[in-house]
């Protein structure tokens, strides 16, 4: 994890996303990278005939933009000007601010980005962010469901492992689909030289992603693995899964991959 991007704009969430990507930084003497992300076209929907009018940001909207969003990364870092020592290896990304889409680009050159938890509405973490960043990037926290995207997010995350003082295999038994079991995992993990406990729960009537996010909790998880969307969107809009309650509702920071 040598260089981390941290989309940055104004909302609450957005020290404890610094806050993460410092850390996850720190466990390779990586690089924080701060991007500003434009907020999202307005766009308006007419009557019949359907016709939608996308109103563009003004050039003067997107300086403003940009300034906030440094100053908000550089006072965090203690980056006071320029001859200033800031308090980690952190570096500005410099050009255009980007959207959500071109934030999803962007990331496929950098090991890992770290992004919030989507809230409600546009003033905060948006899922079209978390989206785009997941399906666009390549690169995106155990939860094993045997699932490929389980597997890439375990592969993604061997270097995080390594230095884990504890790994857990968590598997629900009801949530899985066919592959290895988390026994074969644990000794796929132990060939890199990491030791990992394979624990099967049942979800007692609970939903997966509560499941999940139950048994993460009560083992004392500091951080999360979890392939994301082993179901369609399309279904997990429809019928609700794992990963969507784990989005809508974790308190702990999740590694994830699809």
């Amino acid at each position: 994890m040598k260089n981390v991007l941290v989309p940055v704009e104004k909302h609450d969430l957005i020290t404890s996303m610094l806050e993460c990507a410092t850390k996850l930084a720190a466990q390779s003497s990586g690089v924080v990278e701060g991007v500003a992300l434009r907020l999202p076209q307005i766009s308006v929907v007419g009557p019949d005939p359907v016709v939608t009018v996308t109103f563009p940001r003004a050039d003067e909207e997107d300086i403003e933009i940009q300034a906030a969003s440094r100053s908000i990364f550089d006072a965090f870092f203690g980056i006071a000007g320029a001859g200033a020592a800031p308090r980690q290896r952190t570096r500005w990304r410099a050009g255009e601010i980007v959207d959500d889409t071109e934030l999803g680009s962007l990331a496929r050159v950098y090991d890992l980005t770290v992004v919030g938890r989507p809230q409600g509405g546009t003033s905060g973490p948006r899922m079209t962010t978390f989206e785009s960043v997941l399906f666009e990037s390549g690169r995106i926290v155990i939860s094993w469901n045997c699932s490929t995207e389980s597997s890439r997010t375990v592969a993604y995350g061997l270097p995080l492992l390594l230095k884990a003082r504890e790994v857990a295999i968590l598997t629900v038994e009801e949530s899985v689909v066919p592959g290895p079991t988390g026994k074969e995992l644990a000794d796929y993990l132990a060939v890199h030289g990491i030791e990992a406990r394979e624990l099967t729960v049942l979800s007692g009537g609970r939903k997966p992603g509560a499941a999940i996010l139950e048994e993460a909790q009560r083992l004392g998880a500091d951080l999360l693995f979890k392939g994301a969307y082993t179901q369609s969107r399309l279904r997990q809009m429809i019928f609700g899964g794992a990963t969507s309650h784990i989005v809508a509702y974790t308190e702990l920071p999740v590694f994830m991959a699809h």
